[in-house]
């Protein structure tokens, strides 16, 4: 079984001699390395602590802590978010990002078990390795931090903790508010099954609540009184499947009744209905709400309701940079894939017949996946999409799960809890490192992305789907989801 390591956190980042004595990118992975058991056991315990989006308070503030301990400025409840923070250090030119989320999902409070094992009375879980993404980025920071400190070089290394990635979309909210207006180049990563770093693009997604209101009425003795809202949900629906024939291709639309009412013999005169949208362009996002806003309206009318709609949360489609990608891929390949020891191979054989037939072979996990510039876009959405639209921006996957295990699994939750998450993580973190001080090493570098980041982007500017509401802080206590 692979074990979780203990819980020990005070070292010294900065190791004398250590950087002066390597090139660059080989200090920044030997201080890494260095540090590896106190990233490890962080990560542990952010895995044990599984806070919600807009609630990840310990998380975010052991984050927070640890960086102002070694020598970062911190400002915390960034952009009206109390768990969102920016930790900088150094000055100048060029000013390079790196991105950290902390969330966890509800529901999925597995135990470090390679069979399913829920956690009693735990409410959420670490399925989609967040508490190794917001460390790894941390290391990374923290070894650039120090080569920049010992070696002299001006520059700014700042890193922006996120919250609520899932569906609370943190991002938006610091994009809109100009916290990356400045960084010249920003970098991230996120927990997979797989190592890669080419240039793949998300779908964008606006997720929105249609509100119905009726009257309500005994259904049997007076039906005739009765306006029901949940008739004004199902016409609604109605529509919306109808609409599936004539939409683009790549469309996604899904949504839940959150609010069916309470009683069969009472006619409901609340109901809600909760919708995502998504497509691979923003563009064709917004229009696909503007009919589905036509057809709540005409559904209201038909059943004598009324009804309003509120944008939950929206996020663009992530701008890939394959100028930036090419850069990340390079550091990969030289860092490498996650090699098992033998109780991790255990673990992981043990896991993996817990998966379908005909996914990635265990022996995957040590390798780096060949650079595709055209990968196929993903089927997933996240709020890194709105940074790369206001900032260059570029990301890997790194093997922190056992190849085929994919993320808000059961599965993700419990190796995210071991050594095979912190493995991958450790990975990540040297390779982010490596690909910052590229960046800082060379000015064409950020020319040459800023380039096509404004080629990509067009004449179009960044406009969020969330308007000018306030950060969901109560998303997850509200809607469950």
């Amino acid at each position: 079984m692979v074990l979780r390591t203990p819980v020990v956190v005070a070292v010294a980042l900065v190791v004398p001699g250590l950087l002066s004595a390597q090139n660059p990118k080989e200090a920044v992975t030997a201080n890494v390395v260095a540090h590896a058991a106190a990233y490890e056991a962080m990560a542990m315990h952010i895995w044990d602590l599984a806070e919600m989006g807009y609630e990840e308070h310990q998380s975010s503030g052991a984050l927070q802590a640890h960086l102002a301990e070694n020598g970062f400025s911190v400002d915390a409840g960034v952009a009206g978010m109390p768990t969102a923070f920016v930790a900088s250090y150094g000055s100048g030119d060029p000013v390079i990002g790196i991105l950290a989320e902390f969330d966890a999902l509800p529901g999925l409070g597995q135990d470090r078990f390679p069979n399913r094992s829920p956690i009693p009375g735990k409410a959420a879980g670490h399925a989609c390795g967040h508490n190794l993404f917001g460390v790894g980025s941390m290391a990374a920071a923290l070894a650039v931090k120090a080569w920049l400190e010992e070696s002299g070089r001006p520059g700014t290394i700042r890193l922006f903790g996120t919250p609520a990635e899932e569906g609370g979309g943190g991002k938006i909210y610091m994009s809109r508010a100009g916290l990356f207006a400045d960084v010249d180049a920003m970098l991230e990563w996120h927990a997979s099954d797989h190592n890669d770093a080419s240039p793949s693009s998300t779908l964008a997604n606006i997720s929105v609540k249609f509100r119905f209101t009726g009257v309500s009425a005994h259904a049997a003795r007076a039906p005739e009184r009765g306006r029901s809202a949940l008739d004004g949900v199902e016409a609604m629906n109605f529509m919306a499947n109808l609409m599936r024939e004539h939409v683009p291709q790549e469309t996604r639309i899904h949504y839940v009744i959150t609010n069916g009412g309470l009683a069969p013999n009472v006619v409901p005169d609340a109901a809600e209905v909760y919708y995502y949208l998504r497509h691979p362009d923003a563009p064709v996002v917004r229009t696909l709400l503007d009919r589905l806003i036509a057809a709540s309206e005409g559904a209201a009318q038909g059943t004598g309701t009324e009804v309003t709609h509120e944008i939950v949360n929206g996020v663009y489609n992530i701008l890939p940079n394959t100028t930036m990608a090419r850069v990340m891929h390079a550091n990969l390949v030289t860092v490498g894939g996650v090699e098992y020891d033998a109780s991790e191979r255990r673990f992981a054989e043990l896991m993996y017949a817990t998966l379908p037939a005909g996914v990635l072979p265990i022996e995957s996990a040590a390798i780096v996946q060949p650079f595709d510039p055209s990968p196929p876009t993903s089927m997933a959405s996240s709020d890194v999409g709105d940074v790369s639209w206001v900032v260059p921006t570029t990301g890997l996957n790194t093997a922190t799960y056992v190849p085929g295990v994919v993320s808000h699994t059961w599965q993700a939750a419990a190796v995210s809890g071991t050594s095979i998450g912190t493995k991958g993580m450790l990975v990540a973190a040297k390779t982010v490192a490596r690909s910052a001080v590229d960046f800082f090493l060379d000015p064409g570098l950020v020319a040459a992305a800023r380039a096509e980041f404004e080629e990509r982007r067009g004449a179009g500017s960044y406009v969020p789907f969330v308007g000018d509401r306030d950060p969901p802080l109560d998303y997850r206590r509200t809607s469950g989801n």
